[in-house]
């Protein structure tokens, strides 16, 4: 199968819920048709998408109804068995790296029927960082959402759900118009592009950042946030000085120290990467704990059986809170008193889709397109491909197992 493609196809989104999201917008599309000549792009008209097929039409990009001329497909979400064409090639978030049950029989159909499949999670650059995420918008969203659950329990001005919002620019007005009360205190753990995205908005909607160690003195006279890098949240059980390449290489032996800055917050926003061998953040009994200030927790990262305890589920764009009791370990009704507010919603970038695609739409083409329709001289493609021919590549024999069930 060919390393370099010239007939793409852009698929209309099919999973379930509908996801508006794109990978490439029209004004995008338009670029990669006069930036690549040789490449002939379409796209498949969809209902659902942020961006209707209209504005695609207005920027004069071909809009068909199947794909079955294209060689290389490329979408956002999995893509259904029904929809999944024989001996093409795709590039998707397919959620089968981490053997993720549901997605078994999508690998099984992708090997039956030939397809090379490409995955955006695992295009990386020589360095082996990730070159394509939504983990940004993830953080804007997830850190509004945390505003809107402390609007749940205390009033004021209702929030406009940012699914509802047009796009970040009117996201930021309703934000800007809500009065945040000059004590309250922010902790976020994490620091890459989901803790980015929450920083963000917290900083454009008046809320300034910290240290931790200012953050535990609790004498703002202004809304304040503070940020938690795995120094300052977590130690090692020997009492030695915490290293942090040892403890992202195994954080085994390592214990969190975070229920200070728990009886000091109102809200916690987690944006952090929990390796599932690493300690808990906020146990059942932390929750307990009666000097415990938190009023929201916004799981952002959403790890169902992670290091958060009140995460007891993922929540839903439409239903996007629940109460955490902590006497009983139970959920409630949202806003019931006695509980924290927790929002796990577990695909935040969705609410605001026309924002996400376009940032991740200008990577696709900077990032990654050159080695699409180019030559493949750093391996990124290569790398990034699970299965080709019915067979899973060497990187990812290992899926083997998981293929057979």
């Amino acid at each position: 199968m060919p390393t370099s493609y010239r007939k793409i196809g852009v698929i209309r989104e099919g999973k379930q819920p509908a996801d508006r999201r794109v990978p490439l917008t029209p004004a995008q599309c338009k670029e990669v048709m006069q930036r690549y000549p040789a490449v002939d792009l379409v796209v498949q008209r969809s209902p659902v998408r942020a961006y209707t097929d209209g504005e695609y039409e207005a920027f004069e990009i071909p809009m068909v109804d199947d794909l079955e001329d294209r060689d290389l497909i490329l979408g956002v979400k999995e893509v259904p068995l029904e929809m999944l064409l024989p001996e093409k090639a795709y590039l998707f978030f397919s959620h089968t790296i981490k053997e993720q049950p549901h997605n078994r029989k999508l690998l099984r159909a992708v090997l039956d029927r030939k397809v090379r499949l490409l995955d955006h999670e695992l295009l990386t650059n020589p360095h082996g960082e990730r070159v394509l995420a939504f983990g940004y918008w993830a953080g804007v969203v997830g850190a509004y959402n945390g505003m809107r659950a402390w609007q749940l329990m205390h009033g004021g001005p209702e929030l406009k759900p940012a699914n509802e919002c047009h796009d970040l620019e009117e996201l930021q007005r309703y934000l800007h118009a809500y009065p945040l009360p000059n004590d309250l205190r922010i902790v976020m753990t994490g620091g890459g592009r989901v803790g980015k995205g929450a920083m963000g908005v917290l900083e454009r909607a008046g809320v300034k950042r910290i240290s931790p160690r200012e953050f535990l003195a609790a004498d703002n006279t202004g809304p304040v946030y503070t940020a938690l890098g795995s120094a300052d949240l977590y130690v090692r059980d020997d009492g030695k000085p915490f290293e942090k390449e040892a403890f992202h290489n195994d954080p085994r032996g390592h214990h969190a120290n975070f229920l200070p800055f728990a009886r000091k917050a109102h809200i916690y926003m987690a944006c952090h990467f929990w390796d599932p061998r690493g300690p808990k953040i906020l146990s059942t009994a932390d929750l307990r704990d009666p000097e415990l200030t938190l009023d929201v927790i916004a799981d952002i990262s959403c790890d169902i059986g992670g290091p958060i305890d009140s995460t007891l589920r993922a929540t839903t764009i439409a239903q996007p809170f629940f109460g955490y009791d902590p006497a009983s370990a139970a959920e409630k009704d949202a806003g019931t008193k006695g509980t924290i507010a927790v929002m796990s919603v577990d695909n935040l970038p969705c609410e605001l889709p026309r924002d996400a695609s376009e940032a991740f739409g200008r990577d696709l083409i900077e990032r990654v397109l050159p080695f699409l329709v180019g030559d493949d001289n750093e391996g990124m493609i290569e790398r990034a491909t699970i299965a080709q021919s019915g067979a899973l590549t060497p990187l990812f024999s290992h899926l083997q197992r998981y293929v057979n069930g």
